[in-house]
């Protein structure tokens, strides 16, 4: 039997407003993440090692940063026919722009009719995560299914933060109801204290999805949403399916972080994401050669780290340190630290996230916050270290005390 045709889309058109103020210039796709990566590098990492070389990524939000990044960086080979493409919004059906997630691929469907596959896979772009998707692909053929959700299991007291699949009494691989945010989930039947929660990841039919959103842009009381109206819809005639997380076997994962998953929608949780990379043994481990996670690279220099006089020693413990940059008798401690920083002597960081090209200037502080791309703190200044004076200057401060400077901010005492 021939291997079945199939097309991948990225949804990545996400305005990510509970992310601002990162969202305030780019998409939340392309969120820098971890150092080097951007958050829609786990989703095509993950796609293209699954061996799914034909790739759309839908953009719209201030995609530039991200149209860019997906350029640069996810070429393929156009000699075997592989590619990965960036298609903005284009009002192909009417003067208006995508009205969501269905509405998104409806409007593309002219790409789905030129690629002609058999089963298309729909992710989301800004989760953390790997995956595995041609197990999930075989377990959807396998199963007869129209569609498959892709389920993780969440304590069930988290349940009304997520859509809640609750599969069939007789058959656990059938999708019985799906509830969005639900105050009185059905627990898993295996483990009564967890649920099944979408990952918002598809694996569809090509026919039935094409069939689907048709359908739904007919309909005007629809929102146009992949989880709030396609998947019901499937729900209701029978013909939808589940595929729990669990069975998802990532080559050279650990026990510690197989089923890993993160939505990183807030600031918190963006934050705890980062720290997951770094400890001795990770939450999360980037450092799997047989399932490697992919970006791009610049020709930046190695870091560096000098100075090893008494208080005066460039040190880095329990972080990630990026090519390109320099510690300067700078202690940096329990922290992500991105391509291009420079920080001075006598300065420190601690439990923080440094973004492309921050500049810590000699004495300065820098204490549970995350600092985007071109921020400066100068020489003696103190950031996250004074809740109410980082609100007094303007900042961003999370309910747990996390301290969010924009992007290019000189920030002053």
């Amino acid at each position: 039997m021939a291997a079945p045709r199939v097309l991948a889309i990225v949804l990545a058109g996400g305005e990510g407003k509970r992310l601002m103020p990162l969202t305030a210039a780019r998409a939340k796709p392309a969120v820098p993440f971890g150092g080097i990566y951007r958050l829609v590098d786990f989703a095509l990492s993950n796609v293209i090692s699954s061996g799914y070389l034909h790739v759309i990524v839908l953009t719209q939000y201030k995609s530039h940063s991200l149209d860019r990044h997906v350029a640069q960086t996810w070429r393929m080979s156009p000699l075997l026919g592989n590619y990965v493409a960036a298609v903005p919004a284009q009002q192909r059906v009417g003067k208006h722009w995508y009205l969501g997630s269905a509405d998104a691929i409806y409007q593309c469907l002219n790409i789905i009719d030129d690629e002609r596959p058999d089963i298309v896979v729909v992710v989301g772009a800004d989760h953390v995560y790997r995956m595995d998707f041609s197990q999930m692909v075989d377990a959807h053929i396998a199963s007869g299914a129209e569609l498959t959700v892709a389920g993780i299991r969440q304590p069930i007291g988290l349940a009304d933060q997520f859509g809640v699949i609750e599969t069939d009494p007789q058959d656990p691989t059938r999708i019985a109801a799906f509830r969005e945010k639900p105050s009185d989930p059905v627990p898993v039947p295996d483990s009564p204290q967890e649920i099944l929660a979408s990952m918002g990841n598809y694996v569809f039919d090509a026919a039935a999805l094409v069939r689907a959103v048709t359908a739904d842009a007919d309909d005007p009381a629809s929102k146009h949403d992949m989880g709030g109206d396609i998947v019901p819809a499937f729900v209701a005639k029978g013909t939808a399916g589940v595929y729990d997380f669990i069975r998802n076997d990532v080559p050279g994962s650990a026990p510690r972080d197989k089923d890993y998953w993160r939505d990183v929608g807030t600031l918190d949780a963006y934050f705890e994401a980062n720290m997951d990379l770094i400890a001795i043994e990770p939450v999360f481990n980037l450092y799997n050669d047989e399932w490697p996670l992919y970006t791009g690279y610049t020709g930046l220099p190695p870091a560096k780290f000098v100075h090893a006089g008494e208080g005066r020693l460039g040190h880095a413990a329990d972080s990630i340190v990026s090519p390109g940059v320099v510690v300067s008798g700078a202690q940096v401690s329990r922290s992500i630290v991105s391509p291009g920083v420079r920080m001075r002597s006598y300065s420190h960081v601690t439990d923080s996230v440094l973004m492309n090209d921050v500049h810590v200037e000699r004495g300065a502080e820098v204490h549970r916050a995350i600092l985007d791309k071109n921020v400066v703190v100068p020489a003696g200044v103190k950031v996250g270290v004074d809740r109410e004076h980082d609100l007094a200057r303007g900042f961003t401060v999370t309910d747990s005390g996390i301290t969010v400077v924009p992007k290019g901010t000189v920030i002053h005492d």
